[in-house]
């Protein structure tokens, strides 16, 4: 589970230098836990199933997802092929 890190509150104002830094710090960190959680998030597998005219109208389909496309009449997965995601009839 991500960690996210909390900005400072008692931050120097005297430094912008210092101020800037603690930022840049706190965005790094901040980054690397998003970073994190993307990745736990997309190496979970999904059970989601979607009746939908098209597969396009699916906003942020995931790897696993199925869907029931009306307009093609054809079940659909999202599927990741390498670097490559995609919904691909099933039959």
């Amino acid at each position: 589970m991500a960690q996210y890190p909390v900005l400072p509150i008692n931050m120097p104002t005297d430094n912008l230098k210092q101020v800037y830094d603690e930022i840049q710090q706190w965005g790094a960190i901040l980054g690397a836990e998003l970073a994190s959680r993307d990745t736990e998030i997309d190496a979970t597998p999904t059970t989601n199933i979607y009746t939908v005219v098209t597969v396009g109208s699916i906003g942020r389909p995931r790897k696993g997802d199925i869907a029931y496309s009306a307009s093609a009449g054809k079940f659909r997965g999202y599927v990741s092929l390498g670097s490559e995601t995609s919904w691909k009839d099933f039959f």
